[in-house]
């Protein structure tokens, strides 16, 4: 299993359209790919949007946003379980 995490901060005024894209473009392309697991989104009070994915093998990317939307370019981190 892996976990993506993928997180981009909002322009000034793009916020709830982002986050609108986010929830009703981005994770959706995801989600009917055979590898995808689950998918979460959570938003903070300043402007950032962060979705975490879990994968069976090979992550996929969300598409990128529409620039108009966004501070600053996604970053993006993958992890794996640690046993414990």
């Amino acid at each position: 299993m892996i976990a993506r995490m993928w997180e981009v901060r909002a322009s000034r005024s793009g916020f709830n359209e982002l986050l609108a894209w986010v929830c009703d473009t981005a994770v959706p392309a995801l989600e009917v790919l055979p590898q995808h697991v689950s998918s979460d989104v959570y938003s903070s009070t300043d402007q950032r949007i962060v979705v975490i994915t879990k994968w069976r093998n090979t992550p996929e990317n969300l598409r990128t946003p529409p620039e108009n939307l966004v501070a600053r370019a996604p970053h993006v981190w993958d992890f794996t379980p640690v046993d414990r």
